[in-house]
């Protein structure tokens, strides 16, 4: 009867062990988002300005050939984000820092702006709305 009893105490332990490593694991996602380190929606800047760019759950790599959570930044100038698989096109409006960069001088007119932070794979291909940050601001 002893036997009985310490063996249904030890299965208990384990079914419980078990159950709470399954809720710890599911209650902590990984967060995944690029963002605007040093500004703000709604920021006053002086052109040019310094734009720092950071990203959460995916590793910075040159532009070339595509690697799985990899990527590099783009500043989409009055625009939103490129949808997901959707090529970022290479004009004025369209800023690349396929060498990784994630520090870069900008300058703009004067007036209000929006820029788009926009992360995409080594071939330029978007990684959506997701990896995409908007803010507006004013260029005095």
């Amino acid at each position: 009867m002893r036997f009985i009893i310490i063996i249904i105490s030890v299965l208990c332990f384990s079914c419980k062990q078990s159950t709470n490593l399954k809720t710890n694991t599911e209650s902590s996602p990984v967060e995944k988002k690029v963002f605007f380190k040093n500004l703000n929606d709604g920021d006053t800047v002086i052109s040019p300005f310094l734009v720092e760019m950071g990203v959460v759950g995916m590793k910075i790599k040159p532009a070339g050939e595509p690697e799985p959570g990899t990527g590099h930044h783009h500043i989409i100038i009055d625009g939103g984000f490129m949808s997901f698989g959707e090529i970022i096109p290479m004009d004025n409006t369209h800023l690349h820092y396929g060498k990784g960069d994630t520090i870069v001088h900008v300058e703009l007119a004067k007036g209000s702006h929006t820029l788009t932070l926009q992360f995409a794979n080594g071939m330029h291909v978007s990684y959506g709305e997701q990896f995409s940050s908007t803010i507006n601001i004013y260029v005095k």
